[in-house]
């Protein structure tokens, strides 16, 4: 899933990442990669602190511009912009909005596909975000709920 995900980030990197003069070249790698992290790091959190139900729901009923999962996504992203490349907070919150939104609008659309076999699944992201723990128990009492 985090493969996957790194490429979903490349694929939607162009105008962002890949043809910004802003982001040296020999940092486009690293930059894809703390966009990928940014987003696993808040679904992770998600689950950590509780809020599973909500994730579900984003993975179910995906407003995307209005949740505050890609709000913390976006921030995240910034931040490490701005931290790790030196990057203004206005240059870095324009590239985070440029690349976090659409790559998460296209993982939930991928998520909607197939469940078997398919990475983006709400059942294989919780899983591997869980350390391999099977949550398909979980989850369907919580689609049921």
């Amino acid at each position: 899933m985090f493969e996957k995900l790194f490429m979903l980030v490349k694929n939607n990197a162009g105008k962002a990442v890949i043809e910004n003069p802003v982001i040296l070249e020999k940092d486009r790698d690293a930059v894809m990669n703390d966009a990928s992290s940014s987003i696993i790091e808040v679904l992770k959190n998600q689950m950590d602190s509780g809020k599973l139900k909500d994730l579900v729901k984003y993975f179910q009923y995906p407003s995307i511009y209005q949740n505050p999962l890609i709000d913390s996504a976006v921030n995240r992203f910034t931040n490490k912009l701005n931290n790790y490349y030196n990057i203004t907070i206005e240059k870095a919150t324009e590239i985070a909005h440029d690349l976090i939104p659409p790559v998460m609008q296209e993982m939930i659309k991928q998520s909607k596909q197939e469940e078997k076999n398919n990475d983006f699944s709400l059942s294989a992201i919780l899983t591997k975000l869980s350390g391999n723990m099977d949550m398909t128990p979980l989850l369907q009492q919580l689609r049921i709920a």
